[in-house]
């Protein structure tokens, strides 16, 4: 008997209530318009429009650090790295506006489509790399590299400048 009374005592039971009590609708948005700042989110094309920007900067830069002769290729590359950056980017945000858009679209859709969009972005940028590499093999590695670094890293400096305002 003293046995069976330690087993219970491990097993979960239902009863118990959750650590995160749960809220309705209502309760949710009052939540929200008390603390606006704690449940603010940015919106993606900002990123994106963020992501063309610091490709721009970037090429200009090369533009005008790099001597003569070799001008215009570093410049294209790094032109390329960030399209290559910015283009499977905005590709995610279209797959994402159309599954907002599908009425049918619950929970598991979105989230459908949140893991096909990044499926799809992963294989784009692979893509675009590979044909990037075979098809202009006259590219230079680090401007282009430079570029799609930098326009990756503008998820994290528009986040960072959201959150500050």
């Amino acid at each position: 008997m003293k046995k069976e009374s330690s087993n219970n005592m491990h097993q979960w039971s239902p009863e118990e209530e959750d650590a995160y009590p749960r809220l309705s609708k209502s309760e949710m948005d009052a939540l929200r318009s008390a603390n606006p700042q704690k449940f603010s989110s940015i919106n993606g094309w900002w990123v994106v429009i963020s992501q063309v920007i610091f490709t721009l900067l970037i090429a200009g830069l090369f533009y005008i650090f790099i001597g003569l002769p070799d001008r215009n290729v570093y410049t294209y590359s790094a032109l390329v790295g960030g399209f290559i950056g910015f283009a499977p980017s905005a590709l995610f945000l279209l797959r994402l506006e159309a599954a907002k858009k599908t009425i049918n679209t619950g929970p598991g859709g979105y989230l459908t489509a949140v893991v096909s969009g990044e499926f799809l972005k992963i294989l784009l940028t692979l893509l675009l790399f590979i044909g990037f590499a075979l098809k202009q093999p006259d590219l230079k590695w680090i401007p282009l590299l430079v570029a799609y670094f930098v326009t990756i890293k503008s998820y994290l400096l528009v986040w960072l400048w959201g959150s500050k305002r």
